[in-house]
């Protein structure tokens, strides 16, 4: 059940890094060595060898092409792109794929779009269209995208004029943008920086499989409700729009709306204006009960055939039929004034679904609009109800607000402003967690760590406890979402602050506070605690020239966006779960190699007792960390914090449920014995290790950092 990796760590005193989808982490990884070779390589993450590499064998194919988007999207024209895309939206019918309504494409590249950044979701940054994995199964033969494998074949002849600089990604969302404006649509702007992946194995846990069953359960695939799942139906982009279950019952759809756009980070005015928004366009196709055809997954070489199974009837993708709004090639607010101005009943469509029509009426226009279960259930929550009248009556405020929650839905997965690029760039956003700008001026790196260590010999703190505050602060990274890190130093607010393996740490924070005062103006919390970790590791015997430190950092305003970060801890959450750890490190992007070098910092007795770990804690920087956990059995016990495990017939001798990973994981296991066998390389790979975490939020475009 674990991701598949086709080559594993091998420890040497070669340089190893890992390949992650966006090459941020290749440069961040590969600039901590002299050597600056990579014997590790993960396919699995959509990989690369780097330019100039020597040969990896089983990789040969892999290093002669750039990642798509990874070259250059700063470089590709994109008001020369928004020209081309204009002529593919508004021509002619293509044999591909028929229009929704005559003379555009519009529709189906908002549809595309759509359904490609609507699988993000909160839990663990996983989904949306970086990476452009729409392209690849598992999400190219989901039922919700029936049909999309045409969009991209309509798109194929301008992907290739502008070549590897312009990614999948960035190709999906903009044509969506320009198919807006075409139909008189209100667009914010274009993040333009995505990094296409090679295959779709990072959308694995989206599920429905078996990797993501054994890791994320739900024991209802169709109400996931309980579940922190993007959607509430397993296999489904959002929620079932016939109803829960199939159930055409609008009250109850409205709640699992609820729930599937809160898992997306959306507020109710944003859920209403996407759905509102989306369904002005275009239309859905169920001419007859017999389905699309065979997917991609079942039939490579045909999928999904025009004509289909409904022949002369018509196309099928979602097998519901008909429009939303009366103006389905023109931006207008008619959705919400039919949606609240009509009486609607539900009857079953030609697809053999439950879908919605205008009762008793003799309007042809108006007999020939449907909604869905999912479009109805506006009317049957308070809030949304209040919304939907409010976007019929001011159409301008639909406007605004539709252009602000796209831009979102479409960007959530991109991270920090700083990551974009391109003339269509919006000042940033709220969802983006922006910080305020560091200092101009910031204080001297050695002046600080000259100070954190007077109250190191004043015994004012401890060095353990300066290690485990660094640590916490930017353990939090990912890169599924590019959110977390040390940047914005959030562990002195809530939720951070709150998370059971922080306790104690605020007081960590007390103790340096004075020297934040001292620095006013030029040293931020946030580059005060890398120091501080600095500090901590020199004490323990790390050289200052293994530990580079990279100032810049900035501090946040309160714990916005931090929800749903919280790191691998001590192991309290896992029951023996090793395959929930080793996807944990998956999501932070930080690799193996690194995090089991990192398994054995020194731990703070101050700290491990507050979380209630009460046992005796070695707070040294050492292989004989790993010899313990390798070469001893061990006996589960409970404590205030959790359950621990002490060593078998040896008194006093305790470990925690992450370390033990290291004992029965065999991956991490031979990383382990390979650090228990070489002081020296332990030392190194730790002091990477280190540096790669304390810098691995310094966005620097899509795919820099600006530490290396």
């Amino acid at each position: 059940i674990l991701k598949l990796q086709f080559l594993y760590l091998i420890v040497s005193e070669l340089h190893t890094c890992t390949m992650k989808r966006s090459a941020l982490f290749v440069t961040a990884l590969c600039a901590v060595s002299t050597a600056g070779q990579c014997p590790y390589v993960t396919k699995g993450a959509a990989g690369r060898v780097p330019k100039n590499h020597p040969p990896v064998k089983g990789f040969e194919d892999l290093q002669h092409a750039a990642p798509q988007g990874r070259v250059g999207a700063a470089a590709v024209d994109w008001h020369g792109l928004k020209r081309d895309l204009e002529k593919v939206i508004v021509t002619e019918q293509r044999d591909i794929y028929p229009f929704d309504h005559t003379g555009t494409y519009g529709g189906f590249f908002i549809r595309q779009a759509w359904h490609s950044s609507g699988s993000y979701r909160t839990m663990d940054g996983r989904g949306g269209v970086d990476g452009g994995r729409q392209r690849f199964n598992p999400e190219l033969s989901w039922d919700d995208n029936a049909q999309l494998d045409k969009a991209k074949r309509l798109l194929y002849a301008t992907k290739q004029k502008y070549g590897a600089d312009l990614s999948w990604g960035d190709l999906i969302i903009f044509a969506s943008n320009v198919a807006m404006e075409t139909m008189g649509g209100p667009v914010l702007g274009f993040c333009a920086g995505r990094v296409d992946d090679y295959d779709g194995e990072d959308s694995t846990m989206l599920g429905p499989n078996h990797a993501q069953d054994a890791l994320y359960h739900c024991d209802d695939p169709n109400n996931c409700t309980k579940n922190d799942f993007g959607t509430t139906n397993i296999g489904l982009i959002y929620v079932n729009p016939e109803g829960p279950g199939g159930n055409p019952d609008p009250a109850g759809e409205a709640w699992d709306v609820r729930v599937s756009f809160d898992h997306m980070s959306m507020n109710d005015t944003e859920t209403v204006a996407l759905i509102g928004g989306g369904h002005s366009f275009g239309a859905a196709h169920g001419a007859c009960p017999l389905g699309p055809g065979p997917s991609p997954i079942q039939d490579p070489a045909n999928p999904w055939p025009i004509p289909g199974p409904c022949g002369s009837k018509g196309l099928f993708t979602s097998g519901f039929q008909g429009s939303w709004s009366l103006t389905p090639t023109q931006w207008s607010n008619n959705y919400f004034t039919e949606l609240v101005g009509q009486e609607w009943e539900v009857y079953m469509g030609p697809g053999g679904k439950h879908q919605w029509r205008v009762k008793d009426t003799k309007n042809a226009s108006l007999a020939a609009l449907m909604m869905l279960t999912s479009d109805v259930s506006l009317l049957h929550d308070p809030s949304y109800k209040a919304l939907s009248e409010h976007f019929a009556k001011h159409p301008k405020a639909f406007d605004n607000q539709f252009a602000h929650a796209w831009y979102k839905l479409t960007t959530r997965d991109m991270g920090p402003r700083e990551r974009c690029v391109g003339p269509f760039v919006p000042p940033v956003q709220a969802f983006q967690n922006p910080l305020p700008p560091p200092p101009a001026h910031p204080a001297a790196f050695d002046a600080v760590l000259t100070d954190v260590e007077a109250l190191l010999a004043a015994n004012t703190v401890a060095p353990a406890e300066l290690v485990a505050l660094a640590y916490q602060t930017a353990s939090t990274v990912r890169v599924t979402d590019y959110k977390g890190g040390a940047n914005g130093a959030r562990i002195r607010f809530a939720p951070e602050s709150a998370w059971k393996v922080n306790k104690g740490l605020d007081v960590v924070l007390g103790r340096l506070g004075s020297l934040v005062q001292k620095h006013a103006g030029s040293l931020t919390w946030a580059d005060l605690i890398v120091v501080a970790g600095t500090a901590g590791l020199k004490a323990f015997g790390l050289p200052l020239e293994a530990l580079p430190f990279c100032p810049g950092r900035s501090d946040a305003t309160d714990g916005t966006g931090s929800a749903h970060l919280l790191p691998n801890g001590f192991g309290e959450d896992y029951e023996g779960n090793v395959a929930l750890y080793v996807d944990k490190m998956v999501v932070s992007g930080i690799p193996k190699w690194a995090v089991v070098a990192l398994a054995a910092r020194p731990k703070s007795q101050a700290h491990m007792d507050s979380i209630g770990y009460n046992a005796t804690w070695r707070s040294e920087l050492s292989t004989d960390f790993y010899n313990v956990v390798l070469e001893n059995q061990w006996v589960k016990t409970q404590t205030p914090g959790g359950a621990l495990y002490e060593a078998k017939g040896k008194t006093g001798v305790f470990a925690t449920q992450t370390d033990l990973f290291l004992y029965y994981d065999p991956e991490l296991r031979a990383i382990a014995e390979a650090y228990a066998a070489d002081d020296a390389l332990f030392k190194k790979r730790f002091a990477e290790a280190w540096t790669l975490l304390m810098n691995a939020d310094r966005y620097d475009g899509p795919t820099g950092n600006k530490c290396y």
